[in-house]
């Protein structure tokens, strides 16, 4: 592989990884933006999304036995077979094809499970620590996520369960040869490629609708001055609320879409979680656009810190580039790359 072919790839990876980063430290930016409640528990929605995605696939393959008179057993007596429902509501073929998109499916499975998830813990919870100290929302919101996380543990077990991709997205695109270099020069994942897009929507999308509709620009505005929107009349916590319940649906989606490429578990939103906040903090507190610029950004560099002259180099660098990234960034520009003057700074 040439040294250009060898850059793409990577650059892929890092985008690959970095819209996980980058969806999850959105998010919680738009929590914190809004509420000023550093949230813990983000990773744990994150996690439930993924989970979303288990249920719907077990909810789809739920079946009945029929009697199968083309298959006979070594008696000769016709065999029991299982029938998922869906098979027989919507004919196998279609039924097959349902079960086997139910992945993309679980999206919309996800969405008010996710909006109700994020309302609850907002009303039962959150809003009961808005004036505490961040210390505080840390050590609720903390164990409020290791609670879930014991939860979908109980039910769903200990072991990653597979919640594979559709057939139709499986195996890989030649992209080098799409862009001009030697055939089978970069060979990619197309349900990689279909995440990257997916949380390009999802990002594009929540930008949208902060920029471009008057529920959010009475958001940004709140953003930026809470108390000056409420002389106005205007219900500024039912709409942080309503954020609140985006943010765990931003979450949410994420994790439905990442299960190809890790099977879901119970502990996998405490594996993004510090890897999110950091990259919340490096993009600076309370910024939109520095959470999803530093959630590539360091997606990007720890790909190439993953490569094999890396890791030979610098034995574990893959491990810990993205802390020293963060360390830099916050000596030389102490409120991230993009982060506002007065946020946490009181």
């Amino acid at each position: 592989m040439g040294t250009m072919d060898a850059i793409l790839l990577q650059i892929l990876n890092g985008l690959d990884k970095g819209s996980a980063y980058a969806l999850i430290a959105l998010g919680l930016t738009l929590i914190f933006g809004t509420l000023g409640v550093v949230n813990f528990a983000h990773g744990a929605l994150f996690m439930i999304g993924a989970f979303c995605a288990v249920m719907l696939q077990r909810i789809l393959n739920l079946s009945f036995q029929t009697i199968d008179e083309t298959q006979k057993d070594f008696l000769g007596n016709p065999l029991k077979v299982d029938t998922p429902y869906v098979h027989s509501w919507f004919g196998p073929e279609t039924g097959a094809a349902i079960i086997d998109w139910s992945v993309p499916l679980a999206v919309i499975f996800a969405i008010p499970i996710m909006l109700f998830i994020g309302y609850a813990m907002e009303r039962g919870l959150i809003k009961h620590f808005y004036k505490r100290p961040h210390a505080d929302q840390i050590l609720v919101t903390f164990g409020l996520a290791i609670v879930l996380q014991e939860i979908i543990k109980y039910f769903f077990g200990a072991n990653p369960i597979q919640t594979p991709e559709p057939s139709a997205l499986k195996g890989s695109l030649d992209i080098g040869l799409m862009l001009g270099f030697d055939p089978n020069a970069i060979i990619y994942p197309i349900w990689r490629l279909v995440y990257f897009a997916f949380a390009a929507v999802i990002i594009g999308g929540v930008f949208a609708f902060l920029q471009f509709t008057t529920f959010g620009m009475v958001v940004r505005a709140g953003m930026a001055d809470r108390e000056t929107v409420g002389l106005l009349g205007i219900n500024i916590d039912k709409r942080f609320t309503i954020m609140f319940g985006i943010a765990a649906g931003v979450a949410g989606l994420a994790g439905v879409m990442y299960g190809p490429l890790n099977p879901p578990n119970y502990h996998m939103g405490m594996d993004f979680l510090v890897l999110s906040f950091v990259v919340v903090v490096v993009g600076g507190m309370g910024s939109l656009p520095g959470a999803v610029a530093a959630g590539f950004l360091l997606g990007v560099l720890e790909s190439f810190a993953s490569t094999t002259w890396a890791t030979t180099t610098i034995p574990g660098i893959n491990q810990i580039i993205i802390y020293l990234v963060a360390i830099i960034i916050l000596l030389t520009r102490p409120r991230g790359l993009l982060g506002r003057k007065g946020v946490m700074e009181d």
